[in-house]
């Protein structure tokens, strides 16, 4: 880091990834410090700053060797699991400062020696004592799958049999009975239940009525007169429908079909006009929020029609490495591992991370945010 851009971050002050030491505190105030960094999106500290005024107070050498000695032992024997950190000794003014870059973890909850987890809140940290946060944050490093998860009280009993028979059939080539085992057997089998309860990807997949057991796993559509989702006019608003994922996709795409322009590519009047904006970038974003979305999150997909926009809104911003350029090309990181593997056989869906760059092929106007501190991911595609 050059000393104009240690200025440049110090003249701003603290935020959630950016803190000021005079001195290193205890090593155990220093362990919370690098568990909140770890836990959220990483960040730098910065020694040898008042965190009151932002002024210069320099280490001298000794203390230099000292404070490099104390993150080390505080990032591999204070944090669990430990930590990597790099740190440079940056000059300015003869004032030495000590930089220390902790990046974003991918092991995450880390903890303090207590077992406590931390993640910043703005400049300052907060403990997490949520377990849908602890687990969403197991996710993220890719040791828990929400799609794995038993659901209580469901049973075998839950789904829609001759609706799994035909998934079965169109999986493998092969009848239930020329595979010769039994229902519970195939569905722990595939994944779809466990422990005698159904898998929340077997609810999804193949129950009767998931919503009876996991009542926001549903999409709630709606048309607004205007612009302003705070606005009162509807031109068409439904109760959030229900039903599996091959279910939701269909009302869902009969909503939006019935809701869009139709425009006439023929002369002769009674020509059939096409949608607006072609259907197979819905058939895409759709498909891809219900198989991507955060399922440790309770609350619906939406999907709101306005004049000037259709917005696409899922639960859960981006895992872990993933960003927007990232999936424009392409890149897909897996959050829920069986509905991924499965959705193809019951979904318009192919599952090599193609369904966005196809969606932007057929219709490139379409912008997509990734909403961190709401935890939403957006595609708002603008109608002409």
């Amino acid at each position: 880091m050059e000393p104009i851009e240690l200025l440049d971050i110090i003249s701003k002050g603290e935020n959630s990834t950016v803190q000021f030491k005079e001195r290193l505190p205890h090593l155990d105030d220093l362990a919370k410090e690098m568990v909140a960094f770890s836990n959220t999106d990483g960040g730098i500290i910065i020694v040898g700053i008042n965190d009151k005024t932002g002024h210069l107070n320099g280490l001298s050498f000794e203390e230099i060797g000292t404070t490099n000695r104390d993150l080390v032992i505080t990032a591999t024997q204070k944090v669990f699991p430990p930590i990597n950190i790099k740190t440079e000794t940056v000059t300015e003014n003869n004032q030495n400062i000590v930089v220390v870059y902790i990046e974003e973890g991918i092991s995450k909850p880390y903890k303090d020696r207590n077992g406590i987890v931390y993640v910043k809140n703005g400049s300052d940290k907060r403990k997490v004592i949520s377990n849908d946060e602890l687990r969403r944050m197991l996710q993220s490093s890719g040791n828990l799958a929400a799609d794995e998860e038993p659901v209580t009280n469901t049973t075998n009993n839950d789904i829609d049999i001759e609706f799994f028979k035909e998934f079965v059939k169109r999986k493998t080539g092969k009848s239930f009975d020329e595979i010769g085992q039994s229902l519970p057997q195939i569905l722990n089998n595939m994944g779809f239940a466990r422990d005698e309860k159904l898998t929340l990807a077997g609810l999804l997949l193949f129950g009767q009525k998931p919503q009876i057991f996991k009542p926001v796993f549903s999409i709630h559509c709606v048309a607004f007169v205007g612009n302003d989702v705070a606005g009162r006019e509807y031109r068409d608003n439904e109760p959030p429908f229900e039903g599996n994922l091959s279910e939701l996709y269909e009302k869902t795409m009969d909503f939006i079909r019935r809701n869009l322009r139709k425009i006439q590519v023929k002369e002769s009047f009674n020509s059939l006009g096409k949608l607006e904006i072609p259907q197979e970038v819905f058939e895409e974003l759709i498909v891809n929020a219900l198989i991507h979305r955060d399922y440790f999150i309770k609350s619906t997909i939406k999907v709101f029609i306005f004049d000037n926009r259709i917005e696409i809104i899922s639960p859960g911003k981006l895992p872990n490495t993933l960003t927007i350029e990232k999936i424009k090309l392409g890149t897909s990181i897996v959050r829920n591992p069986i509905l991924f593997s499965n959705a193809r056989y019951l979904l318009p869906y192919i599952g090599i991370g193609s369904g966005i760059p196809r969606a932007l092929d057929f219709y490139p106007e379409i912008d997509f945010i990734d909403d961190i501190d709401k935890e939403l991911f957006i595609a708002v595609i603008r109608r002409k």
